[in-house]
């Protein structure tokens, strides 16, 4: 089965959409950087790892990795993306290279580091689509979970995912 790790924005977002249940339903396999889960999801979110979250360390030559990220790419990413990826969001990408899978994040910047370290990249509107395309959702559940999302003032490319999610319903409807 497919490993993907994430970073905290794509589980708050499915906490958002009330899409945690569904999301460790999909054939896939999710992961985080255990430092990342104890200090930024654990607390607000217990439970996930019987969901079927994978708690992983990131091994010594990636903590180093992504200790240098940031003086290699934080003073060339755009602030119009808003904040620079923090230690956390370094180490899910590079729990990513170590195991030589697709980073899930939402962040602009580390989007833009992953792919510039040759890291393949989804997203929340991509989880959303993959949820449709297995049948776990229909494209109006995926809309109106969207729209919680959106509630919970969770950053989104709004017009893009409400147009991508707006096919998968139509879609939906054709069959």
């Amino acid at each position: 089965m497919r490993l993907l790790i994430s970073d905290a924005n794509i589980l708050i977002d499915m906490e958002a959409g009330a899409l945690m249940e569904t999301l460790f339903r999909l054939p896939m396999q999710f992961g985080i950087p255990d430092l990342l889960y104890y200090e930024e999801i654990e607390e607000g979110s217990p439970g996930l790892e019987q969901l079927g979250l994978q708690i992983m360390e990131v091994c010594g030559d990636f903590v180093k990795y992504a200790v240098l990220l940031p003086s290699q790419y934080n003073p060339t990413l755009p602030a119009k993306n808003g904040a620079k990826p923090s230690h956390n969001d370094y180490l899910a990408l590079a729990l990513a290279k170590q195991e030589s899978c697709t980073l899930l994040t939402g962040d602009a910047n580390l989007r833009i580091v992953a792919s510039k370290e040759s890291v393949t990249v989804m997203g929340t509107i991509g989880l959303l689509c993959a949820m449709v395309e297995n049948q776990l959702l229909t494209g109006d559940d995926a809309l109106k979970a969207l729209h919680k999302m959106k509630e919970g003032k969770r950053r989104l490319p709004w017009p893009d995912a409400e147009k991508t999610l707006e096919a998968l319903r139509e879609c939906d409807h054709v069959i």
